[in-house]
């Protein structure tokens, strides 16, 4: 007979592993092994099972499930975010932290951390003129991203021209105004801090509902160097995924111990590869973790500060920070009613995977 109906945490925080081509290991479902994350025969008597996985590639990486709850073994899904009431923290206030050094920002409006890592002012950045556009780049290959890129745009009226980024996913976000958006001939309405989504070879043109201002972000997944710039609007939107407009639905929030967030542009509207999200962080500062996705961080309200190994740059509302993969990294809020966030990461489905 089982002894327990639920397998004991071995550790909230997934393993991280690189394992050889071929490999096959056993990933310990009980939790009892002492060899973690692998089984060591303790499941004996427990009615548990150990899960077998054999790795396809050379140097793949994966995240095994360390808490055991886990509804995708032998991999990390997030489940240990909802064994905890409050959020894994690290205090800012230690003296560890307060010998941590503040990143100046650059004249391009950056302030550099650690491994890559950057913190980047749309406020301060230069822009580029392409007729009612204006833009400049905030994720690219000339600042170290590998996988992502982002572009900042304005429009004020005008005619504004066709935008594409060839054979890639593409994400919007829009921080100011409501805008009127049309993807390769289909019309769509979008509200302030909406996602859209715009599929591969397809292209999008953005115009301020009346003629209003109207600032967004677009993300793209493989990374591009530079939009381009079309002279008509093609007529090849995707049919199979109509629906690409999501909005801000506190219905569809899903808790990650006392934080949360809802997904916006994901499989359900065709994106398979760049996800983007919007999530609240309360006052505090996170326990250093790391990804295996890149990160772009949009910081929409309130205040706080980004951390890595050895530096800090402060953030506040219009930064975005750029997060490399398995880069160390903790977010803090300062303000009393926290900080809203969104973020859009490649490539990567679940936001709440971390270790």
């Amino acid at each position: 007979m089982a002894e327990s109906r639920q397998p004991r945490i071995a550790r909230h925080k997934a393993y991280y592993t690189e394992l050889e081509p071929g490999r096959t290991c056993l990933w310990c479902g009980c939790g009892r092994s002492r060899s973690q994350p692998y089984c060591d025969g303790s499941h004996q008597g427990t009615g548990f099972r150990p899960v077998r996985y054999t790795a396809a590639e050379k140097g793949e990486e994966v995240l095994f499930c360390g808490c055991k709850h886990t509804k995708t073994p032998p991999f990390c899904d997030g489940s240990h975010n909802d064994l905890l009431a409050d959020y894994p923290e690290d205090d800012p206030g230690s003296e560890a932290n307060r010998a941590i050094p503040e990143a100046a920002r650059g004249t391009g409006g950056r302030a550099i951390l650690n491994g890559g890592c950057y913190v980047f002012s749309t406020e301060r950045a230069p822009r580029t003129e392409r007729g009612a556009l204006r833009y400049c780049t905030v994720i690219g290959p000339e600042f170290g991203s590998i996988h992502q890129s982002q572009f900042h745009f304005e429009t004020g009226g005008g005619d504004p021209p066709v935008v594409a980024f060839g054979e890639r996913d593409v994400v919007l976000f829009f921080t100011g105004g409501e805008a009127e958006v049309t993807i390769s001939g289909r019309a769509f309405t979008a509200p302030i801090h909406s996602g859209v989504y715009v599929a591969p070879g397809e292209a999008f043109r953005v115009a301020g509902k009346a003629g209003a201002a109207v600032t967004f972000l677009a993300s793209t997944g493989p990374r591009a160097n530079a939009p381009e710039w079309l002279d008509r609007m093609p007529d090849n939107f995707d049919a199979a995924h109509p629906e690409r407009v999501v909005a801000l639905d506190p219905s569809q929030r899903q808790g990650m111990a006392n934080r949360y967030f809802q997904m916006l542009v994901d499989k359900s509207v065709g994106s398979t590869v760049v996800t983007q999200f919007i999530g609240h962080i309360p006052p505090s500062k996170a326990e250093p973790h790391r990804h295996l996705y890149e990160e772009a961080l949009i910081i929409l309200t309130g205040a706080g500060c980004m951390w890595t190994e050895n530096l800090k740059a402060p953030v506040g509302a219009g930064d975005v920070v750029f997060l490399p993969r398995k880069q160390l990294h903790s977010l803090e809020a300062t303000s009393p009613e926290g900080m809203l966030v969104v973020g859009t990461i490649y490539p990567g489905d679940n936001p709440a995977i971390n270790y």
